[in-house]
């Protein structure tokens, strides 16, 4: 088993910190940081035991996140639950298929779409969505449907569920940001702990480093869920700052897996 240094263990402590700041503001992010964190930063140099921790650490943070924007009332439960039951599923399918393509090419592709997703969020920045927004069973299939089709690309991609999560859930049911970003993290959390138990199973998680990154993630999530609710209450901010963060997300990876495919051989 990969042996970890004390300083380091204090790093991912503040690594976790910040993932859990991105996850109580955004309700994404917290995956596509957790690993490169731990990577580069930590340093994790076995990428089966950095992917399995990170997923561990992300959806108890998510998890912890949850309950505070819960206590907000920025949580829908029931529009919550039937999007992450379609997208485990859609997930199952996706990650099958994301098997079969490099890790790089899904990399790169996963950017562009991401880039999409940030125009698509900029363009509606000035859109509030409707308080009283609720899932029947009229536009259940609606609902369903996209978070399938989430589940599809989250799994496909392997990574960055909620920057999909929350777009998603404001088309399926014109619910606020603030509101989609709360039930998100449902998604996350579920999603989080499927990848998480499969790599636990091939022993690729590091449990010390998982609880000082919980713990770091546990602080900072307090401090993301109070700016994520500030934030709704100015028009246009959190959909503008959700919508910047996930461009220059996108900008990195695109550089970073596009020095690797389009290296002279």
């Amino acid at each position: 088993m990969f042996a970890l240094e004390p300083l380091q263990y204090l790093i991912g402590a503040g690594a976790g910190g910040l993932v859990g700041l991105t996850l109580g503001i955004f309700g994404g992010g917290g995956s596509i940081l957790a690993v490169p964190l731990m990577v580069y930063v930590v340093g994790v140099t076995d990428a089966h035991l950095a992917l399995g921790t990170a997923a561990l650490a992300v959806a108890a943070n998510a998890a912890a996140n949850l309950v505070a924007h819960s206590r907000l009332g920025n949580v829908n439960w029931r529009c919550a639950g039937v999007y992450s039951a379609a997208g485990v599923a859609g997930a199952f399918l996706g990650s099958s298929l994301g098997k079969l393509i490099g890790g790089q090419q899904l990399l790169f592709l996963f950017a562009l779409l991401m880039i999409g997703i940030s125009v698509l969020m900029l363009r509606r920045r000035h859109a509030v969505g409707d308080p009283a927004a609720v899932c029947t069973i009229a536009n259940a299939p609606r609902t369903a449907s996209y978070g399938a089709a989430t589940g599809v690309l989250s799994g496909f991609f392997g990574i960055g569920g909620g920057f999909l999560i929350v777009p998603g859930l404001i088309a399926a049911t014109g619910m606020p940001i603030v509101v989609a970003v709360g039930s998100s993290l449902v998604a996350v959390t579920a999603f989080g702990l499927t990848t998480a138990v499969n790599y636990a199973a091939a022993g690729w998680v590091d449990w010390g480093l998982a609880a000082v990154f919980i713990g770091g993630g546990s602080l900072g999530g307090l401090l993301g869920t109070r700016i994520s609710t500030a934030l709704s209450t100015r028009k246009g901010a959190l959909n503008i700052a959700f919508a910047v963060l996930v461009m220059l997300v996108a900008a990195y990876m695109l550089v970073r897996s596009g020095l690797v495919l389009f290296a002279p051989a």
